[in-house]
This record gives structure tokens, C-alpha cells and sequence, in this order.
């Protein structure tokens, strides 16, 4: 059944948790944020399957993009209380998509218009929204309600980077020069 009819009153529960907490705590934006850039890399998904796009030793971006999702339900376990929690080898992997496509770009030397194709516009829309998402489990755990190993955050924090990189191939991929904000 989609529907309980146990939060028409603005309350929910967590894994693990037999007490209901509001829908406006911070451990439920938390959620929510994580269950936003897991849907919307749904979109990133789909749409660097049918552009082909790869990153520069092969591995097909679409493929990445699952993982990362896989793991962001880890993240949602974890912050919810049960006893799972990502990995360090978890982050170092993004960190090697990173130092992958790195090498292929020029270095930054600014900020850049977020734009360029469809799908890069979509990549920076997920950068902003990995970023809420780590800014909210960041809350909680400073919060202290709920206890976050250092690697879950390192891993939010990489996911952002990671998008970055791959708004950036794509461009670069499809011919897109990037283009700085001039501030005038």
C-alpha cells in the first residue's frame, strides 16, 4: 500500500525507530535532501546513457551514476540509524572518477557559467542539490542526534566534486567552451 495514513500529522519514523519525529526535523530534511539528488541523478542517469557519455578511461558515466545512488542509500540507512555506513575505498573511487577527468580538462582558474549542453546543466543543478543534501546531514550530525562516520562525510562532500568533473567532460565532450563570469 502507498499510503498509512501515520503521517497525516506531520510525524514520521526513521529505520530502527519506534518513536514518530517531525517531518520538519532535522534528520527528515536530511533524508529528504538525500532522496532529492538520488531522484534527480535518476535524470543524469538516463540522459548520459543516451549521450554515450564515458569518462576518459571508458567506464560510461550512466554506470557511475548507479553506484553513486547505491550509495546514497547507504547514507540514508546511516543516517536513520542503521548499523551501515560508506566506506573509505567508497571515496577514494570518486576521487579517482575525479583525478580521471581532471587530466583530461584544463585546470580551473574561476568560476564557471553553469550551461553548455542539457546534460552539464543538469550535472551543476545536482552539484547544487549534493550540496544541500551534505549541508543537512552535516546539521545532524553537528546536531548530535545522530552520529556520521567521517567517510560518509568525506563521500557527500566528493559527490559534489564529482558532479562538477562531470558537468565539465560533458561540456568539454561536446565541444562546449566554458565560459567565466566577467562581474560587471
Amino acid at each position: 500500500m502507498l499510503y498509512t495514513r501515520k503521517g497525516d500529522n506531520g510525524t514520521t519514523k526513521t529505520f530502527g525507530c519506534d518513536q514518530r519525529i517531525s517531518k520538519s526535523s532535522a534528520i527528515a530534511e536530511a533524508l529528504g535532501s538525500l532522496d532529492e539528488i538520488n531522484s534527480f541523478l535518476g535524470i543524469c542517469k538516463v540522459r548520459s546513457r543516451k549521450e554515450e557519455l564515458s569518462i576518459p578511461d571508458g567506464t560510461p558515466v550512466y554506470k557511475i551514476i548507479h553506484e553513486i545512488q547505491k550509495n546514497l542509500f547507504i547514507i540514508q540507512a546511516e543516517l536513520a540509524g542503521a548499523s551501515m555506513s560508506i566506506d573509505e575505498p567508497k571515496v577514494k573511487e570518486l576521487e579517482s572518477i575525479i583525478d580521471s577527468i581532471e587530466k583530461e580538462l584544463k585546470p580551473i582558474k574561476s568560476f564557471f557559467i553553469s550551461g553548455g549542453i542539457e546534460l552539464a546543466a543538469f550535472f551543476d543543478t545536482a552539484r547544487t542539490i549534493a550540496r544541500r543534501a551534505e549541508r543537512r546531514v552535516t546539521a545532524v550530525s553537528d546536531e548530535g542526534r545522530q552520529e556520521i562516520k567521517a567517510s560518509t562525510k568525506a563521500y557527500l562532500n566528493r559527490l559534489s566534486s564529482v558532479l562538477y568533473a562531470l558537468a565539465r567532460l560533458t561540456n568539454h565532450k561536446f565541444g562546449i567552451t566554458e565560459e567565466s563570469p566577467n562581474y560587471k
